[in-house]
């Protein structure tokens, strides 16, 4: 069945939506599950309020929250929950005490009154979308799973004829999935949260199960804001294949522009790698600035340095990077690495290219990367879906790496993406002539023709330049170069 051909409820999480391919099929029944704190009553507040934005009639019945708390923690969003109706059913005193009854078990006449009171509101209102927060209360006064486990389906075929959306909400506090449980629902969305050593709690969602309809399998990182839950859906390159142009992104430097066969090619990707200040932001941020002057939009993401130190050594090379990103041509996004989870960080690539209509994407650097998210595993398949989806929509990449060390032949990257990249741009420092100098040579380009030379990089007097090829050294990435004699011609 295609997802055009069913009625879809959106959830109101644009992230979430696009996972569930439009949304959830109407008139069926969910479940949302996650530990204490990971969003569910926010996801389902979200959900209410995109059914009154689409002017249908929702409902809220809490069974832990009390209808003031409910009401503060909107307020922290900076909702207003006119047009939800709210009704609180929470467990008696005496069910809370354990009050014994005579003739009947406590959780029976606790579970009637609150199953009744549920079914009577439902049928006095007539909503479209239902939330139920939460299973745990629900459980508590059940008693006996086999119990729980019939009021639930009683209420799934209650709600079924109703013709309602519901969200039935589980913190799973009785330590396992009811497996017996999954089966009844049409769908479960499950919420998880993780603490790393260092920095802010990283949170995913998985769609474990969705009835009658495709989903973006897999895990897919999300935050909660001010304004509610922030989804990042996986990204998968296979989903943005096109054909793009292959044409040439110059930097108006005649010595870099010849080293890399005219530039640096659409749809392809490039790692300028070397030693800390050979450069290579510089190099960076000299492309984005000559496309800007094209009238072409650029994206930096930074780690490592400021963006008012972007700008500042960038203006002492005669580039206004202020200037082109005043004009959004170019934007700057600085990362905080103790703030970062990978999802996050390629959702916001994605939106610079499909929003920003971004046409070069610099990542600096791939150090600050890797170090900001030192507990994920799979950092360097996610660049590699990265690295195709831009390169699929035509997109200039340039990636930076900072070698450890300064001058040796012992210098180490933190990870090999040289074998991601379609081309490598290679800066070192060399002593020669009691100076040390910079060099700068392109070592691979997959596809092209380019310049196999090592060429003197200069940094200097407010501008930066390519030199002519060092041709009269040998040994110049070891950085202690040998000079080479220049050979007398034979005379016959």
């Amino acid at each position: 069945m295609s997802p055009s051909s069913v009625d879809r409820a959106s959830i109101g999480v644009e992230g979430l939506d696009d996972i569930l391919r439009g949304g959830l099929i109407a008139k069926r029944l969910y479940f949302i599950e996650g530990s204490p704190g990971s969003g569910k009553t926010t996801l389902a507040l979200q959900f209410l309020l995109e059914g009154v934005r689409r002017s249908e009639t929702v409902l809220h019945v809490t069974l832990s929250d009390s209808e003031e708390e409910i009401k503060a923690m909107a307020l922290s969003h900076g909702w207003s929950l006119q047009g939800i109706t709210i009704r609180e059913l929470m467990p008696s005193d005496g069910a809370l005490a354990g009050e014994q009854y005579t003739v009947f078990h406590p959780s029976e006449i606790e579970l009637s009154e609150t199953t009744r009171k549920i079914i009577e509101q439902v049928k006095r209102d007539r909503p479209s979308r239902v939330v139920i927060d939460s299973l745990s209360e629900l459980r508590m006064l059940s008693g006996d799973p086999l119990r729980y486990r019939r009021q639930i389906l009683a209420l799934k075929q209650f709600f079924t004829g109703e013709r309602c959306t519901v969200l039935v909400l589980d913190d799973l506090t009785s330590g396992q999935r009811d497996l017996q449980l999954q089966s009844i629902a049409h769908g479960a969305i499950l919420l998880e949260d993780a603490k790393p050593g260092f920095g802010a709690i990283r949170r995913r969602l998985s769609v474990t199960k969705l009835r009658g309809s495709d989903f973006r399998a897999g895990y897919h990182d999300y935050a909660i804001r001010r304004g509610g839950l922030e989804v990042y859906p996986r990204l998968i390159a296979a989903e943005h294949r096109q054909e793009v142009s292959r044409d040439r992104v110059r930097s108006d430097l005649p010595g870099l522009d010849s080293l890399l066969g005219g530039g640096l090619e659409r749809g392809t990707s490039t790692l300028i790698i070397g030693a800390s200040g050979t450069g290579k932001s510089s190099i960076a941020a000299l492309f984005a600035s000559r496309a800007a002057e094209r009238g072409e939009a650029s994206a930096l993401f930074i780690f490592d340095e400021s963006a008012s130190t972007l700008f500042s050594r960038m203006a002492g090379l005669g580039a206004d990077l202020r200037k082109h990103v005043d004009a959004g041509l170019i934007t700057v996004t600085q990362i905080d690495p103790a703030e970062l989870s990978p999802g996050e960080f390629g959702h916001a690539i994605q939106q610079s290219v499909s929003k920003q209509s971004a046409r070069i994407v610099v990542i600096d650097s791939l150090n600050g990367y890797l170090n900001s998210m030192p507990d994920e595993k799979f950092l360097v398949v996610q660049l590699h879906e990265l690295l195709t989806y831009l390169g699929q929509q035509g997109i200039a990449t340039i990636l930076i790496a900072a070698h450890a060390g300064i001058i040796g032949s012992q210098m180490s990257a933190p990870v090999d993406a040289s074998y991601l990249a379609d081309a490598v741009l290679l800066l070192r420092y060399f002593e020669a002539e009691g100076e040390v100098k910079q060099v700068i040579s392109a070592v691979k380009m997959r596809g092209g023709d380019h310049e196999r030379t090592i060429r003197e990089f200069v940094m200097r007097s407010g501008r930066m330049w390519v030199g002519e090829p060092l041709r009269n050294y040998r040994g110049i990435f070891t950085g202690v170069p040998q000079k080479i004699e220049a050979r007398e011609s034979s005379v016959d």
